[in-house]
């Protein structure tokens, strides 16, 4: 099986050397790979609770809306009184079931619900994709296992890693549903411009371990149509055009005065974002609910980790290399075992390539 070295692509390199590098002044177009995603509809296993109207209408939806093959709609039994977070035996019988209905061609599990999202202090996503950890439970604030697929080239994950990537669509509400996934495939038809929010906040313990990997101000990617802002703010609010959002906050106040783009992305640090129990006030389908596409959080305490959480620098190189969302966030995430990642999974608003772009100004600029 193939082993890709962990690499770090030259626009990370410009991030992490920003306060010395020259390259970082102003426009980062030519430090910008492009290697679009190989992940099509065929790739796509949709799993559905067959005893959730919900579930099986969203999943219909979703198989619709992007051509998915229908052998890969799979329905599997959860009781309606599945509980949160499951055991890892019922979760064994969960996987196995799943996997026994797979055809090679599958790299992408989407699960449609709300209910599992947890097995143990796992998350379900990071249990389907890389097996139950035990070891993480027996000291959820110890040291991760490190995922072989962090900050990857790879654009095979289950050919080269044995890995395929799952992400769960939450189902509380179908309209959301729906919009979440319209939102994924409208990213596909053409590049807005947009700006990449990152926040230092006064809440140290949450902000500080991801404030290494933020960029220098009023940066832009001009390839791209992207601004880089950023900034010493608690929140941000009554923005048009949020097309990244990382901060560090128990929750985030404001989000639903937010315009987020198609194929929008955004997470704040926080343990238990990834409980997506509607009276969790950190819960991460805040995110997705106020317009992102995509979002990510921990389903136990992790303490506060980079590692376990996103790394923006990652997730930006990866994404506006023309990966999908569902491989820019796994790869973002150096230890995956606690953390939830909800979305629509193709989403790909870089993967086609820019030619000779109109240059952009910046009216953020503060």
């Amino acid at each position: 099986m193939t082993r890709f070295r962990f690499k770090i692509t030259s626009l990370v390199v410009c991030i992490i050397f920003a306060f010395m590098a020259p390259c970082y002044a102003a426009d980062l177009s030519p430090t910008v790979t492009y290697r679009p995603s190989q992940l099509t509809a065929k790739h796509v296993a949709v799993i559905f609770n067959q005893q959730d109207a919900k579930s099986v209408e969203i999943s219909q939806y979703y198989v619709a809306a992007r051509n998915i093959p229908q052998q890969n709609l799979i329905g599997i039994d959860l009781p309606a009184d599945t509980h949160n977070n499951i055991s890892p035996e019922r979760f064994e019988q969960i996987k196995q079931s799943i996997e026994s209905k797979l055809n090679p061609d599958i790299q992408v599990i989407v699960m449609v619900w709300s209910a599992p999202f947890a097995v143990g202090c796992n998350s379900i996503t990071s249990a389907m994709t890389l097996g139950y950890d035990a070891k993480q439970c027996e000291n959820t604030c110890g040291v991760g296992k490190q995922s072989a697929y962090f900050n990857s080239p790879s654009l095979q994950p289950y050919r080269d890693f044995g890995m395929r990537l799952s992400i769960l669509i939450p189902t509380d509400s179908v309209a959301s549903a729906k919009a979440l996934i319209d939102r994924g495939v409208l990213s596909s038809f053409s590049v807005n411009e947009g700006t990449a929010y990152f926040l230092k906040t006064k809440d140290d313990a949450r902000s500080k371990p991801r404030e290494r990997f933020f960029p220098k101000d009023l940066s832009t990617v001009q390839s791209r149509k992207l601004h880089l802002r950023t900034l010493n703010s608690e929140f941000i609010m009554h923005r048009r055009d949020v097309m990244f959002y990382f901060t560090g906050q128990v929750s985030v106040a404001h989000l639903n005065t937010l315009n987020f783009l198609p194929g929008a992305v955004g997470d704040h640090l926080t343990s238990f974002g990834g409980d997506i129990k509607p009276d969790n006030p950190s819960r991460i389908t805040q995110w997705t609910d106020a317009g992102a596409t995509g979002s990510f959080g921990t389903v136990s305490e992790p303490c506060n980790y980079w590692q376990k959480f996103s790394n923006p620098q990652v997730l930006l190189s990866h994404y506006l290399a023309g990966e999908t969302l569902i491989e820019s966030y796994w790869k973002s995430v150096a230890w995956p075992a606690q953390g939830l990642l909800i979305g629509e999974p193709l989403a790909a608003p870089y993967q086609k390539l820019m030619l000779n772009p109109e240059p952009i100004s910046n009216p953020n600029a503060e």
